[in-house]
């Protein structure tokens, strides 16, 4: 179900400004909506490569800078079910760019591909094992399909 233009809050914040321009604030929302299920509020910062690294290592104890953190605000159950989802997506400009090269894709659909991926994660989809991924994956095919984009697991 794609979100409608007036469900989605969007902030973007472009602390790491290289790529500014894959990243205009309508490209950004498109993605987000797509893979939305009902309203949001949604902060997406691309940042560099030590603030990502602060940020991976303060809240997922991992001593290095991740492509995409995601951070979902939730009170309480019952009233996650009545408000927007509310959540940050923290990308890392130098590792999206460092992985779009080894991966061969270009750099905007690695960007679109990560910030759907964070997207699904703010609602609660996860990889954690092998049946979780499949799911999410085939979701997150799905949605980059609709968008243009190729498969990001195909070999």
């Amino acid at each position: 179900m794609a979100v409608a233009r007036e469900d989605l809050q969007l902030s973007l914040q472009l602390a790491d400004a290289a790529h500014r321009a894959l990243l205009p604030r309508h490209r950004v929302a498109r993605w987000i909506r797509a893979g939305l299920d009902g309203p949001a509020e949604i902060t997406v910062r691309v940042v560099g490569a030590n603030e990502g690294h602060e940020l991976n290592r303060a809240y997922r104890g991992r001593d290095y800078a991740t492509n995409v953190l995601t951070f979902t605000y939730v009170d309480d159950e019952a009233a996650a079910d009545a408000a927007p989802l509310q959540a940050d997506l923290v990308l890392c400009a130098p590792v999206v760019a460092r992985e779009a090269h080894e991966l061969g894709v270009p750099l905007e659909a690695h960007y679109a591909h990560l910030i759907v991926h964070g997207t699904l994660h703010a609602q609660g989809h996860d990889h954690e094992d092998d049946d979780e991924a499949q799911v999410m994956e085939a979701r997150e095919t799905e949605i980059l399909a609709a968008l243009g984009f190729a498969n990001p697991y195909a070999d």
